[in-house]
């Protein structure tokens, strides 16, 4: 399969970085203009200088925009008043106590990891159902599923995303568009890697070793028993992105490693 996505827009939010940059990769290298976004100028330039190093010849934007806010999107969609494709990546997440959780706390993973989508989603869908053509994703996480204890308010705002994008597959029936979620389960992303950092100075074990013995300890219901690298996760995005995927709308794609005990 030859994914070719070179008359396509495609706009990653949170993609400086982790599973968001990955993404920009595998979309830059099926041939699409890619649109990065970060909170910082620095980051935002940083990403590109380093995608353009890994993918020569990719086509690339930068929009550099907060999506904690309304007027944080509203930055992101003056640089992106138009996308074929749109990758609702950004979030937050920590652990943190149930009782210690304020409604200030709750707000603003609210606003970051749900709001973001919900806004860029009303003003770029149009768009695309306009043209007949485009693909809406959310990732979200196992832990839409598998609520934990010590991230409830994160949990909750990823079950939030599988109902949006649900609801938004029905809502743009038969138009062309599609909308999907992701879902990816422990991974070895840049924070996981920034959480790791004095572990891996203290033991002398690798990260990809300390990613193995986190998911054994943690997830121990995963079927490949270690963690995925953000290029696997991609791959997944992409795929959903493509030509290829038309006939996938209102799904929840796991790339959990089997973590989640469930045969649907």
């Amino acid at each position: 399969m030859k994914i070719e996505l070179h008359d396509k827009v495609a706009l990653v939010t949170a993609s400086t970085g982790g599973i968001g940059f990955a993404i920009a990769k595998g979309l830059a290298q099926s041939g699409a203009e890619v649109i990065l976004n970060g909170r910082s100028e620095g980051s935002v330039n940083k990403a590109k200088e380093a995608l353009t190093k890994q993918v020569p010849g990719a086509r690339l934007r930068t929009a550099i925009a907060d999506l904690s806010s309304a007027q944080g999107v509203e930055t992101l969609l003056k640089a992106a008043a138009e996308a074929d494709i749109l990758v609702n990546n950004a979030g937050i997440y920590g652990p943190q106590d149930f009782y210690a959780t304020d409604d200030e706390t709750w707000e603003k993973y609210w606003q970051t990891n749900v709001m973001s989508g919900v806004r860029l989603s009303r003003a770029l869908l149009p768009g695309m159902v306009k043209k007949g053509w485009g693909r809406v994703v959310f990732i979200s996480s196992e832990s839409a599923l598998n609520i934990p204890a010590d991230m409830i308010h994160y949990g909750v705002t990823k079950t939030a995303q599988l109902s949006l994008a649900r609801g938004l597959a029905k809502f743009v029936a038969g138009s062309g568009v599609t909308v999907n979620s992701v879902l990816p389960g422990p991974t070895m992303s840049d924070g996981f890697a920034d959480m790791m950092k004095d572990e891996i100075e203290k033991t002398g074990k690798s990260l990809e070793t300390l990613a193995k013995e986190f998911v054994m300890a943690q997830r121990p219901s995963s079927v490949i028993q270690r963690a995925a690298t953000v290029e696997e996760v991609a791959n997944m995005v992409v795929y959903v992105c493509s030509k290829q995927a038309s006939a996938t709308s209102g799904a929840a794609l796991r790339v959990d490693g089997g973590v989640v005990d469930d045969i649907v």
